[in-house]
């Protein structure tokens, strides 16, 4: 992984209008995405992780620009161009006029549904070449076979539809449409979730293969939190379309500092029987993204919560080196930690 930016975000801002009345005017607005900032490294895996609603998957349909932002700054640093360039302000013609658009791909989270069925195998893997290359027939099945080889399959798979699969085969089918462009960052939206555990391995090791040997960039967004400590360099951590917390993978799970992360941490299941264990319950539901609490988001669940988290949003400060966090109390969370536990009953431990 290198220090160099390849993309940021700045102050990224994705708001839904909700419509309503006969003539359905704009009556409120979803902020599905309120403003967040972040920076990714070339060659990283960047997780995202939190609850669903946080405005993860979002994110990574406003990079790709199958979501067009509400405002923000999404600086996108391609390989030999001295100059970022700005793709949120880019119009869909114009990002593919400017020769961007197969740089930035996308893995979705249901292969099914993001295939058409009618399709061969062979066609849904060469319909992105073809829209950036001209290659003979020849060409082209070599190639496509080329890339059915690199994500585990074989010319074999060239002439079936994608139900005659697996549902491991068509997330590895749905890779090699995604690689097919030769693109620079990847946005993995939960690849994963719909895989039985043993086929969720066997991608996660070819996702790792193929950021190595291609020098790809990935943002993984997921809730899974022990697939994202697998595969992921840094971990940003979601809550009602902000980012609470961003750290080295290790450093999260190690030096927690905020109660919302700490809550989710809480919850991976130990693999010893006798292991103490606090598990944190957050009381009450999030609250909706139509009419999102003032001051921090999480104050109305957080039971460390004081009168100046509902009257300040807490901004998101570095606390220590590649470790950011957002809350009010980040200084002395580690105490407030240790003191919550110790007050716990047994029966919750």
């Amino acid at each position: 992984m290198s220090e160099e930016i390849i993309l940021e975000l700045v102050d990224l801002k994705k708001h839904y209008p909700v419509l309503g009345g006969v003539l359905r005017r704009e009556v409120n607005t979803v902020k599905a995405l309120d403003g967040i900032s972040l920076a990714i490294q070339k060659g990283e895996c960047l997780g995202l992780v939190g609850e669903s609603g946080c405005g993860k998957t979002t994110t990574g349909k406003a990079i790709v620009r199958l979501h067009p932002p509400s405002s923000g700054h999404i600086f996108f640093h391609p390989k030999g161009q001295e100059n970022p360039v700005d793709i949120a302000a880019l119009s869909p013609r114009q990002l593919k006029g400017k020769n961007l658009r197969h740089k930035l791909q996308m893995v979705f989270q249901d292969p099914t549904t993001s295939m058409n069925p009618r399709m061969l195998v062979k066609n849904i893997v060469a319909e992105p070449i073809q829209e950036q290359e001209k290659l003979s027939p020849k060409e082209l099945e070599a190639r496509v076979v080329e890339l059915l080889t690199l994500v585990g399959l074989n010319r074999d798979h060239l002439f079936r539809y994608p139900h005659e699969f697996s549902g491991g085969q068509r997330q590895r089918i749905a890779v090699a449409r995604a690689i097919a462009t030769h693109p620079e960052v990847l946005v993995l939206d939960e690849p994963t979730s719909a895989l039985d555990v043993s086929v969720q391995a066997q991608i996660l090791n070819l996702l790792h293969r193929l950021r190595k040997k291609l020098n790809l960039t990935y943002l993984f967004v997921t809730h899974h939190l022990l697939v994202v400590k697998y595969i992921s360099d840094r971990i940003a951590v979601m809550y009602l379309g902000k980012v609470v917390e961003l750290a080295d993978t290790e450093t999260l799970f190690e030096q927690t500092l905020h109660p919302y992360t700490w809550a989710l941490l809480s919850g991976i299941p130990s693999t010893e029987i006798d292991a103490p264990k606090a598990r944190i319950l957050l009381e009450g539901d999030v609250p909706s993204p139509l009419d999102p609490p003032a001051g921090c988001r999480f104050h109305t669940r957080c039971p460390f919560a004081l009168d100046l988290c509902s009257e300040a949003e807490p901004p998101l400060l570095a606390t220590g080196e590649n470790h950011q966090v957002a809350c009010h109390r980040s200084h002395e969370t580690r105490s407030l930690f240790h003191s919550y536990t110790k007050e716990m009953p047994p029966a919750a431990r």
